[in-house]
């Protein structure tokens, strides 16, 4: 019985471990991290055309964020007849898609038995390409129904493709605070900016895909999404299968969108049962792949984003490495050294990725609700046969300016 108590506890403080000592890794890198001088304020184009972008906002039930959200997409500091904003509406009610078709911002309607967000890109990319006398599309970006982009997103994703990139994350930051858990959200955000976007990018390795505030080459967008089938996480998907052809994905530290962030302890489970379903789901599908590239093809960097599936979920790493290190010390003090270690390392890179900003009172005192945090997350792994079947939507209701501080135009204007 001893025997199997020590391989199991071993077991979980090896990968506690490693997951620990991969994000201290790149949590360090990303310390050097530059927005460099690939990302021209003005870039040049040829014959001072600039690219036509397409802007997808999927929106499932989203009635109570699109129109704040399709409202402010349409304030960009890009010329107007360059880029529109495409409303995929699966579920919105009458008034919502009433507003909506009366203003500039195209709608596409969809409708699924079980709806996803990979099959609402989808058919909206079947309804609008290869329409005759429209501008064809160079660039992609896919938004989330709460995203709020700053005004020179476009101008900023419009320069990193003139330069030839092909895939670009931008940053997602917190719209909305007012709650611990918020907040705590918020900064597990600036995290992933930090390791899975700066450090990466340090160390040359493709940044992560977050499933808003994304932006892809037009044609590649509309030859990889068919591919996805995802019911949850489908941008670990598209993550995976673009560094599985070899493209790389760029990141831009100062092309920000808004986003929002969760406030209740339902809703924060219920999101961490769709991302670590669908974490889970493709470690199990692609890491067999990811291996074979890098031993036939040395394609570390789809190598790593197999990697990254596996790691173990963050909320849960430092409180699951604390509770070992308690229980050594009563029970086996032999291993409380090493169970401390990891835990250090584990907080290390934490204290490494997150902004100067966290470090207020007001964002201190956040903490307070970790074990509220670290509690939802291990009750989210009760959900994760649902998430993996069906999509789940978190709620959202954060509206930070009245609608009329952000007209829509009229189609005739």
């Amino acid at each position: 019985m001893y025997s199997l108590l020590f391989t199991i506890s071993f077991s979980i403080l090896l990968y506690l471990a490693w997951g620990a000592l991969y994000q201290f890794v790149f949590a360090l890198a990303g310390i050097f991290y530059q927005n460099g001088p690939k990302t021209p304020l003005i870039p040049s184009f040829q014959g001072d055309k600039k690219p036509f972008i397409r802007v997808f906002i999927p929106a499932y039930r989203e009635d109570a964020v699109i129109l704040h959200t399709a409202a402010a997409a349409l304030q960009q500091h890009y010329p107007a007849a360059r880029f529109e904003v495409v409303v995929v509406a699966d579920g919105l009610q009458a008034a919502t898609l009433a507003t909506l078709n009366a203003s500039t911002v195209r709608v596409v309607e969809v409708q699924f038995e079980k709806s996803t967000k990979a099959k609402a890109l989808n058919q909206a990319l079947r309804c609008l390409d290869g329409r005759s006398g429209e501008p064809v599309p160079d660039i992609a970006v896919v938004l989330d129904a709460d995203n709020v982009m700053q005004p020179n997103f476009l101008a900023r994703v419009a320069a990193h493709f003139a330069t030839g990139t092909k895939a670009l994350q931008g940053r997602r930051a917190a719209k909305n605070g007012q709650t611990n858990l918020a907040v705590l959200d918020a900064a597990s955000e600036d995290v992933n900016n930090h390791i899975l976007c700066r450090g990466h990018r340090v160390l040359g390795l493709s940044a992560r895909l977050a499933g808003s505030g994304m932006a892809f080459d037009y044609a590649l967008f509309a030859t990889i999404m068919p591919l996805v089938d995802a019911v949850g996480g489908f941008d670990k998907e598209l993550e995976l299968r673009l560094t599985q052809q070899g493209v790389c994905i760029e990141y831009d530290e100062k092309a920000v969108i808004w986003d929002e962030k969760v406030s209740q302890s339902q809703a924060f489970s219920t999101q961490r049962s769709r991302w670590i379903a669908a974490q889970f789901r493709y470690a199990k599908r692609f890491l067999p792949a990811g291996f074979a590239q890098l031993v036939r093809r040395g394609n570390v960097d789809f190598f790593n984003k197999t990697l990254q599936m596996t790691l173990p979920p963050r909320l849960l790493s430092p409180g699951l490495l604390a509770l070992g290190t308690l229980a050594t010390a009563i029970f086996d003090a032999s291993w409380t050294a090493a169970w401390a270690a990891a835990l250090v390392l584990n907080l290390a890179a934490f204290a490494l990725a997150l902004p100067s900003h966290f470090y207020r009172p007001r964002q201190l005192r956040a903490l307070a609700s970790l074990p509220l945090a670290f509690f939802s997350t291990l009750r989210a792994l009760t959900g994760l046969r649902e998430a993996s079947q069906v999509f789940i939507v978190t709620p959202k209701m954060m509206v930070t300016e009245p609608i009329a501080s952000r007209p829509f135009l009229p189609k005739n204007g």
